[in-house]
């Protein structure tokens, strides 16, 4: 039953077919079998995962799993040896975070589908057993004969049966920015919902009028259960980042395990097969492969999200997921939603046509400041009788509200008296001049609005409104040239002319006209008021596009981002919205689909083409869906934009989705993994460059900490193997994990932007995290591997002394490491060509010129001294240290000089 096309079949079937009756409802017998029949009308709980299910899900990951195991075997090779416990614990403490995070971020994310429930109405006003009884919305069946009233809640899908000016606000479902005015007339079974006008639906609510319905579909089966059963059925996609940490985990995994074998093999070699040599093999394989592990990589990658993330919202870019604000670096494609995000979501008025001359009106939005232009000189419509009396008729044909700065009712009437506020006519002092005796209401039947009042002169006059092809059809006359004049077949074709040009420009457009009445009419009808009408002209309004969002559309141009606006609207208006912005340029084929071409296409057609479109118009919620993942199944990095309960699934679906903060219902917050505080296109824009800063900031410590982790393993592993003691003491590698590779390795998540970060193209998404690093990597471990191997030989050979040996060793792989990282920070220049640019990150210079000091005070502080190791050097010793340490500052120039080779 609830699968029928209700929307296409006539009252008296679709009755027939639900078995209810229009005056008496359904009995209380039969609603009861009903309710038990199609169950109760809420949205069905998904079963909820329990807080224990939460945490270990944290502990699937690749990266926590590998630094779990790096633990238990510091912790055991700790207690074997006296060593590495230390070690142990800090992994411990590193893990525990990462999993109280994970934790916080998908528990917060449960909460989507509660904010969504709370949108049901409560109760419902309905007829059963032929008498009008108020129940609770949940046991509200098909078949339920339901009353309405401005201001109730819809309580389920239904066919309207009655209607009396009924208009409802659908934004939260099909995001129509302007109130929808409902009707009893057909449509086909394909229609969309946005324009089924004769049906209402669950979640929306009526603003004006009222009207009878028959609930058609109840809980799951309404189209805001469908949506609600499509964020149930998603999973959680892995963010890009996430991936790539996932891969490099693995990867670094079946290293470190290779590893472990060679080296457990060539101490076996080594010292010979028994039982003490085997344990004391594996401890020693166990303990330089721990040793590899880069520990502190997720902890900083948490850290510069986090940090990422708070500076994205002081520039009002709420991140609720932190590897969201990473997803935003590598996005390719923005799906925007027009309304109120592109554009400001305030009707306005832009052009008059009266008198034969078209008018440009200045000012956006619902402020009163404005002027009006004739072939671009400004003018004062109170001077100008025609413009004058146009802009008189918008007013007081009118049911809007307007306090100087919001509008309340419809929209685009509050852009009419907007615009007369412009010219400086207010609204107040006409309706005292001009109080209304009586009212004609509009309705999609009528397509016009009049209401009558009496002058100044004790006269009757009714203002009309409407359509400007129905309202020309009840003229006679026009006002033209201060007089009304006979109006022709030939200038009733001038006016159409005009129209159609205006709604070329994607303006909604209205007619205006008057009728003076016998002073002593009492009884005002249609066929006694609306007939011999004379015309005076139009007003053509628009939802104006925001001008940062202009800015912030060419922007992405130049970062290779492609716009794509998805709205509500129907495909005229959503063309030239666009052609405004320059989502679709001029000159330029415009590739524009409705939401009904495409049902029209197949799985295969429609994949040809996605990549082409640039608009989508009169879409429904399933649509936005089926966009987002055929734009990611071409591989692209989406970011959605949304604010209604309709986006939900699509901000779930795609890669990044964007919530309205101003605007947005709790549903699409939940669902989404960002939220825009300001519903600014350009705080998106913007947030994007956030996101490439944290990517690139992210990519330069991995690039510093995997370059300098594994030269310890090949030193130790080597030097021990060929029968010398340790090159380095645990207690000194220790230092370097935590302090040489700590605060520089923490300031390089605040380093700021590159320069032209936002003129590059996006990153190839199937890029690996390592894209172009490799052979940085391979020349800083080969270097810091020789140089710690020259310096450990020198102290060993030349000067005979274990003590200067590690204590040389140690200073050169720390400040080896001290110095490489300032060519870290640019992946195209090095520390040499960076020059001011390069100071300004203080956290990173203050930061690393205090670990310098600090590593190099260590052998004069005497207790902290003998605590390390280490033993005071000559001069010429540091001499050599420094030598060799300073190859840290020119190894990049080899890369960078073969690259530009390469490019060239």
């Amino acid at each position: 039953m609830n699968n029928q096309n209700w929307h296409s079949l006539q009252i008296e079937e679709t009755l027939q077919k639900l078995n209810t009756d229009k005056k008496k409802g359904l009995t209380t017998d039969e609603a009861t079998h009903r309710l038990e029949q199609y169950g109760p009308n809420t949205l069905q709980e998904e079963k909820k995962r329990k807080i224990l299910d939460l945490i270990i899900d944290q502990f699937k990951d690749a990266f926590v799993i590998m630094l779990l195991i790096a633990a238990i075997l510091s912790y055991v090779v700790g207690e074997t040896q006296g060593e590495g416990v230390a070690d142990a614990i800090l992994i411990a403490i590193i893990v525990v975070l990462s999993t109280i995070i994970g934790f916080i971020q998908e528990y917060r994310s449960e909460k989507a589908l509660e904010a969504m429930r709370k949108m049901t109405a409560p109760t419902a006003r309905l007829i059963r057993d032929g008498k009008e009884t108020m129940i609770p919305s949940r046991e509200v069946v098909p078949g339920d004969i339901v009353l309405l009233e401005a201001g109730d809640r819809v309580p389920a899908d239904a066919r309207l049966l009655e209607i009396a000016s009924l208009k409802t606000d659908e934004a939260p479902l099909t995001g129509e920015s302007t109130p929808i005015e409902k009707s009893m007339n057909l449509v086909s079974a394909k229609t969309s919902v946005a324009d089924r006008k004769n049906s209402i639906f669950m979640g929306t609510h009526t603003v004006f009028g009222r009207g009878k319905a028959v609930i058609t579909s109840t809980g799951m089966n309404t189209e805001f259960g469908k949506i609600a059963g499509a964020v149930q059925a998603m999973e959680e996609e892995k963010t890009p980042l996430k991936t790539k940490l996932d891969a490099f985990a693995k990867k670094l995994g079946l290293i470190i395990i290779g590893l472990c074998v060679v080296i457990f093999v060539l101490e076996i070699v080594e010292y010979g097969i028994g039982m003490t040599a085997l344990v004391e093999a594996f401890m020693t394989a166990i303990a330089l492969a721990v040793s590899a592990v880069p520990e502190a990589l997720p902890a900083l990658v948490i850290v510069t999200l986090a940090l990422g993330a708070r500076d994205l919202a002081k520039r009002n870019a709420v991140v609720r997921k932190l590897a969201s604000a990473e997803t935003l670096g590598s996005t390719t494609v923005i799906c925007a939603d027009k309304t109120g995000t592109l554009t400001k979501g305030e009707m306005t008025v832009r052009k008059l046509y009266a008198n034969r001359q078209l008018v440009e009106v200045t000012g956006v939005g619902y402020r009163s400041e404005g002027e009006f232009h004739l072939d671009g000189n400004p003018i004062n419509p109170q001077k100008d009788d025609h413009l004058n009396l146009l802009l008189k008729i918008g007013t007081l044909s009118n049911n809007a509200g307007y306090d100087g700065q919001e509008i309340t009712g419809d929209p685009t009437e509050g852009s009419l008296i907007v615009a007369a506020a412009k010219a400086g006519i207010e609204r107040k002092s006409l309706e005292e001049q001009y109080p209304r005796v009586n009212e004609m209401p509009f309705s999609s039947e009528r397509k016009r609005m009049t209401t009558i009042h009496t002058t100044p002169e004790g006269r009757k006059v009714a203002y009309v409104k409407g359509a400007p092809e129905v309202v020309l059809e009840r003229c006679t006359h026009i006002f033209e040239d201060g007089q009304a004049k006979k109006l022709s077949e030939e200038k009733k074709k001038e006016i159409l002319e005009v129209n159609e040009k205006m709604a070329t420009e994607a303006l909604r457009i209205l007619g205006m006209a008057y009728i003076e009445l016998p002073s002593n009419m009492k009884q005002f009808t249609e066929e006694n008021v609306e007939k011999n009408l004379t015309f005076v002209g139009l007003e053509g309004m628009i939802d104006p596009s925001r001008e940062e969002a202009k800015k912030a559309v060419g922007l992405c141009k130049k970062a290779g981002i492609k716009n794509i606006m998805i709205t509500g609207d129907h495909k005229l208006t959503a063309v030239a919205i666009a052609k405004e912005l320059g989502i679709a340029e001029d000159g330029k084929r415009t590739v524009a689909l409705t939401g009904t071409e495409l049902d029209e296409l197949s799985d295969e057609e429609y994949d040809k083409i996605v990549e082409d479109v640039v608009v989508y118009a009169r879409v429904s919620p399933m649509h936005k869906l089926k966009i987002v993942d055929a734009l990611k199944k071409k591989g692209e990095i989406v970011a959605m934009t949304g604010d209604g309960v309709n986006d939900a699934p699509a901000l779930k679906s795609a890669d990044i989705g964007v919530a309205m903060g101003i605007t947005g219902t709790d549903v699409s917050k939940e669902a989404a993994d960002m939220v825009l505080a300001d519903d600014n296109y350009a705080t998106l824009v913007n947030a994007v460059g956030g996101g490439r800063t944290i990517f690139d900031n992210i990519r330069k410590y991995i690039r510093f900490l995997i370059a300098c982790n594994f030269d310890e393993l090949v030193v130790i592993g080597g030097w021990t193997l060929a029968g010398f003691p340790l090159p380095m003491l645990p207690i000194q590698i220790l230092w370097i994990n935590l302090v040489t590779d700590g605060p520089p390795a923490i300031a390089l998540s605040v380093d700021p932007p590159a320069k032209g970060i936002m003129e590059r193209p996006p990153r190839d998404p199937k890029a690996g995290i390592f894209h172009g690093m490799f052979g940085f990597m391979l020349v800083s471990f080969l270097c810091q591997s020789i140089g710690s191997s020259i310096c450990f030989a020198y102290g060993m050979f030349i000067l005979g002394s274990y003590e200067k040996a590690i204590t040389m060793t140690f200073m050169q792989a720390a400040l080896f490491e001290l110095f490489v990282i300032w060519n870290c920070r640019s992946e195209t220049h090095s520390i040499w060509r960076l020059g001011r640019s390069g100071l300004r990150n203080k956290f990173f210079v203050l930061g690393t010129i205090a670990v310098i000091i600090l590593t190099v005070s260590l052998p004069y502080i005497p207790v902290i001294g003998t605590a390390f190791h280490l033993v005071q050097l000559t001069i010429y010793e540091w001499a050599i240290v420094l030598f060799v340490a300073s190859w840290g500052l020119w190894i990049v120039l080899p890369e960078l000089f073969m690259r530009r080779k390469i490019l060239r």
